[in-house]
């Protein structure tokens, strides 16, 4: 994890998340995180070619969140990890930013949605996910370039101000949204990090993706 007295090379001001939305999703227990995240997607996934990130912090957190996510429908799932073969670790961030790349061509055209549309193109719709532990966020300092997704969610709230920074900077794009898990008394570490940030973190609106 990055030292405090020393931020990583990544890091941005506050100035540059403006135009990104920061919120907190709070659940009352740790076993009900994992649900609660499971339903989230299961909402979110069915916008067609959203660009998702989740971080976790470490390599169990991963293989927890992937084996829960593994069978929603309308998502393709993807993982980052130590261990990761360097052709397969090119492999998912080049189709995760073949995603975004979509997603922002959506975005950009007006176009009618077929009332008729086959199953085949709603295969090629589906959402991308991936899921990754801190060690393996993109290097932006070794070239890498940032996945810049529309939603990232911090499945656990990191401590550390230059975690939360580096989390953002290589993983969510501008105007993107971040949604951060919180379990009981991680409502300080909410606090400390507005404050340490200089940003605002609100509650989750329960119609959010319709601010996608």
């Amino acid at each position: 994890m990055e030292s405090m007295e020393a931020p990583s090379p990544s890091f941005q001001s506050p100035s540059r998340f403006s135009q990104q939305l920061h919120f907190y999703l709070a659940v009352d227990r740790p076993q009900f995180k994992m649900e609660t995240v499971v339903e989230l997607l299961g909402v979110l996934g069915r916008r067609p070619w959203l660009p998702i990130i989740v971080c976790c912090s470490s390599r169990d957190e991963l293989d927890a969140v992937c084996s829960s996510l593994s069978t929603l429908p309308y998502i393709s799932l993807a993982a980052l990890y130590s261990d990761i073969a360097e052709r397969e670790r090119t492999k998912v961030l080049e189709e995760f930013r073949q995603a975004t790349i979509k997603w922002n061509q959506q975005l950009n055209s007006v176009v009618e949605e077929d009332l008729e549309e086959s199953e085949a193109t709603k295969e090629e719709k589906i959402s991308h996910l991936v899921v990754v532990t801190d060690v393996c966020l993109p290097l932006l300092s070794s070239g890498e370039s940032p996945l810049s997704a529309r939603v990232l969610i911090n499945y656990e709230l990191p401590t550390k101000k230059e975690t939360y920074t580096r989390r953002i900077t290589t993983c969510l794009a501008s105007g993107g949204i971040v949604i951060n898990m919180v379990v009981g008394g991680e409502v300080a570490t909410l606090k400390s990090l507005e404050e340490s940030s200089g940003i605002i973190i609100a509650e989750m609106p329960i119609n959010i993706s319709e601010i996608l």
